[in-house]
């Protein structure tokens, strides 16, 4: 799998939209613009490629270079420690904030929380443990959580209560670190467990936990019953992490059907001040693909 008032208070709350100074990256500004977004987009590895390169810390640099003040990255638990270690210095050295990655050594096939088998929450509790240890290294406080797939023998109160107490287990060990858990709700495929934001909504008030949350990814939300806003304001204080991605396609912002203007105006008078993770592609290829997903960006934040 591809995987992702608590938070919101957190040390993510600290992401430097005011940061002042800038450290230039090797490569030129692409944009004329170089000012701070007003809501704290996070770029993934291999957004910038074609500016700055293969390596990700000189992509980094170069969407500091052009206003982003956060990363995300799924794949972060599967990097030498050495490489996470240097990510992190390097955000730090920045200003920059680390958003979410999907905790490690957990696929939808081997995180079968709703089955309430002993192996599969065995291997969550450890997975927590390690979650800890790779937060550390990259100043991170948000870990991503697929519960798995649904179990078609069981009734789903009984699967949802399964999910329940695997979440309390989960967050007594992150919880004494500041970490949170993220629950995504997705629309990968029918299979799934956790499909929509009300769902992960009963569970966190359920596991009653500050570390127990819910990743609410937009472009997933939209694919399976849309309505984003108002189901924003239904969960929104057990959301402590956004995801974008325009649909159809799952591309930036401007490219399919989603006005993220207003959704991004909406969220930034709601007073979020984590990070808004850029879990998509790009519509465009080689640089001119980039510079037009930075002026979709520079365009969805003028809502000011």
């Amino acid at each position: 799998m591809k995987r992702r008032n608590f938070v919101q208070s957190s040390v993510l709350a600290g992401a430097s939209l005011l940061t002042t100074g800038v450290l230039k990256a090797a490569n030129t500004t692409a944009t004329d613009s170089t000012k701070p977004f007003h809501l704290n987009y996070g770029i993934h590895d291999g957004m910038f490629k074609s500016h700055a390169g293969a390596d990700f810390i000189d992509q980094i640099k170069f969407a500091y270079d052009n206003g982003f003040r956060a990363i995300e990255d799924n794949g972060m638990a599967g990097r030498p420690v050495e490489q996470q270690k240097k990510i992190g210095d390097t955000l730090a050295k920045l200003g920059m904030v680390m958003g979410v990655f999907v905790q490690p050594g957990l696929g939808n096939d081997t995180n079968m929380l709703a089955s309430g088998k002993a192996e599969y929450l065995d291997k969550f509790i450890a997975s927590c443990k390690e979650a800890v240890e790779v937060a550390k290294r990259i100043n991170s406080k948000l870990v991503t959580v697929v519960p798995g797939d649904f179990v078609r023998n069981l009734p789903i109160g009984i699967q949802t209560g399964n999910v329940i107490e695997a979440m309390k287990k989960g967050t007594a060990i992150v919880e004494p670190h500041g970490l949170i858990i993220v629950m995504e709700p997705l629309s990968d495929n029918p299979n799934l467990f956790l499909r929509t934001p009300d769902q992960a909504y009963a569970i966190c008030k359920a596991v009653g936990s500050p570390s127990c949350k819910i990743l609410y990814d937009m472009y997933h939300v939209q694919r399976n019953q849309g309505n984003i806003i108002t189901t924003l304001d239904w969960v929104y204080d057990e959301i402590g992490y956004y995801q974008i991605g325009d649909n159809p396609g799952r591309k930036e912002p401007g490219t399919g059907e989603m006005n993220y203007k207003n959704i991004f105006k909406h969220i930034y008078n709601k007073g979020y001040k984590g990070v808004m993770g850029m879990e998509h592609g790009t519509a465009g290829e080689g640089k001119e693909g980039e510079l037009a997903l930075i002026k979709a960006y520079r365009e969805a934040d003028s809502f000011i």
